[in-house]
């Protein structure tokens, strides 16, 4: 198969028109996002299962990459909610090394996905699909916080979401109430934040604040029962060496379904952030090249000690939002967070674990989409059912099943649509050939259907569900005619199943003393046709391109008879 795609990133074409104006309002932007990025990063690398500086090293390495590299002016790359529980899942399972492996697979995945230009095909996931794993991931989140918000005191949390809540409840009585202080306040402060300042994070704001109250509490009133990032991890600001992973077929084979799913969320929401940002900044990302950004981050974010990363969207718009306007605003960002990942990353000791679980809150909440999951349940019950189930199994199980379970879900709706599409008609009596678009010559008469000839109508894709209508229609049809003309004049393709009923009507016509003519076939379905050879059994003159010649045709082999 031949590829005809060119790997430009949005950098090369912005380079050619830069400016100091254009400099400066993507370094404001990107001082801004870094800052932004900080705690976020800090509180993803935490709560994903590995120490805090993956967190803020894949926000170095993958943000740089995907800006550098990406299809789109304002997109900002790092670590993201979404990849929580799916990392947390691989780490429990296959340790670090196979949460390596997997991400450098879905890396290589994302690349393909783009070389073989498939970007689009991922905007035809159902909107029910997504809402439904975003709210599920996002309940599940703040479930994984419950613990460190609260400071509770638990020998083990179980892994499992309905489990877990049920140890919540039995131990909820060994509550830190510091710790508790803590968390909630954190929570409030960064709710509270953006009516005082659009500019100033206030997870941030949380953080410096919460840390600064919790030494002040140890030192001065003896209060050392509220967790800090020190207390649970060993910090360093020394940079990574890079690390090749034991990459075997035997360990690759066992994270391929992980790998996908990896893939596939990174892909869904990277894309979709793309698309909020075009919406705001009037501008057309290009997908392809996006996905092959994003892929190559991924390849190379774990060798460094990273974990996945993908577009983020909060990040995104805070980069546009605050003046953003080329990929320059990401790499700077992850240049800011470069010199504070080397200067004061010791300080990231002291944070209070309570605040960050009340960051990842604030995470969960706004990635929820309750209002949209409220909306969407006003839709057709075909559409409800897709997300209670999404929601349910991301919730319940974990997010590879209702990803795998999702895409199944997704091309059964894809082909009940298409099937739904097309319908098959009777014609009976006459034609009026001013209506139709595969008349030989126009006619002031209507064209009269001879006595002895059916002539039936397809519209639509003419594949098994097409098939199955058909012959539906035809068992109800209590005459048996001499000729039966099929007008296939709007089917843009057929398949193989649709191909073998349509055989095998034409040999059971056969059989039953009938002769059976194709009328308007386009020339893409007469070249399925021909190369599967069902012109040899129905015969070249049997195949018309006009329906005055299949009448024609049909009143000449009624003549015969």
């Amino acid at each position: 198969m031949k590829i005809d795609f060119k790997f430009t990133p949005k950098l090369v074409h912005d380079l050619k028109h830069y400016d100091k104006a254009m400099f400066m309002n993507d370094l404001m932007a990107g001082v801004i996002v870094g800052i932004v990025a900080l705690p976020l990063a800090i509180a993803f690398g935490i709560a994903s299962g590995v120490s805090p500086e993956k967190g803020i090293i894949t926000a170095i390495v993958a943000g740089f990459i995907i800006s550098a590299l990406g299809g789109s002016r304002v997109q900002i790359g790092g670590p993201t909610g979404a990849f929580i529980v799916i990392i947390a899942g691989i780490i429990n399972q296959y340790g670090l090394q196979g949460l390596m492996i997997a991400t450098i697979l879905a890396g290589v995945f994302l690349i393909m996905l783009g070389v073989f230009r498939l970007g689009t095909i991922i905007k035809y996931i159902p909107y029910p699909i997504v809402v439904g794993f975003t709210s599920g991931i996002a309940l599940t989140i703040f479930t994984t916080q419950v613990k460190d918000l609260f400071g509770l005191t638990m020998e083990t949390v179980p892994s499992d979401f309905i489990e877990k809540w049920g140890a919540y409840i039995r131990d909820f009585h060994t509550i830190d109430y510091p710790s508790a202080i803590v968390g909630i306040l954190s929570v409030v402060i960064i709710a509270l934040t953006p009516r005082f300042s659009k500019k100033v994070p206030g997870s941030l704001v949380a953080i410096i604040v919460m840390t600064v109250a919790a030494l002040v509490a140890k030192e001065y009133f003896d209060i050392t029962s509220i967790e800090t990032i020190g207390d649970r991890f060993s910090i360093s600001n020394a940079l990574p060496g890079m690390e090749i992973p034991d990459l075997t077929w035997e360990k690759a084979k066992g994270l391929i379904s992980p790998a996908i799913t990896i893939a596939i969320l990174g892909a869904i929401e990277s894309l979709l952030s793309a698309t909020v940002a075009d919406g705001v900044i009037g501008d057309k990302h290009d997908s392809n090249v996006e996905l092959i950004g994003q892929g190559i981050a991924n390849v190379v974010s774990p060798i460094f000690g990273g974990i996945p990363a993908t577009g983020a969207i909060a990040r995104t718009m805070t980069n546009i939002n605050n003046g953003g306007k080329t990929p320059v605003a990401g790499i700077i960002h992850a240049i800011v967070l470069l010199l504070i990942f080397l200067i004061l990353m010791p300080l990231a000791n002291y944070i209070p674990m309570a605040c960050l679980a009340g960051v990842l809150v604030i995470v969960s909440y706004n990635m929820s989409g309750w209002r949209t999951f409220k909306q969407l349940m006003n839709n057709p019950k075909s559409d409800i059912v897709v997300l209670i189930m999404t929601f349910l199994l991301t919730v319940v199980f974990d997010l590879t099943v209702a990803i795998e379970v999702g895409l199944v879900i997704a091309c059964l709706l894809v082909l009940k649509r298409i099937a739904e599409s097309t319908d098959v008609s009777v014609i009976v009596d006459e034609i009026d050939p001013n209506n139709d678009t595969d008349v030989l010559y126009a006619q002031d008469e209507h064209l009269t259907i001879p006595e002895g000839v059916e002539v039936y109508e397809i519209n639509g894709p003419f594949f098994f569900g097409a098939g199955n209508k058909f012959e539906e229609i035809m068992a109800n049809m209590r005459k048996r005619p001499k000729v039966r003309i099929i007008r296939m004049r709007k089917v843009p393709f057929i398949d193989s199943t649709g191909i073998h009923n349509l055989t095998n009507m034409c040999q059971m016509s056969r059989r039953d003393g009938i002769t059976v003519i194709l009328s308007g076939v386009n020339p893409k379905v007469h070249a399925v046709l021909e190369k599967s050879h069902f012109n040899e059994m129905l015969g070249a003159e049997n195949i018309c391109p006009h329906i005055n010649i299949a009448l024609e045709r049909a009143h000449d082999i009624i003549e015969e008879l």
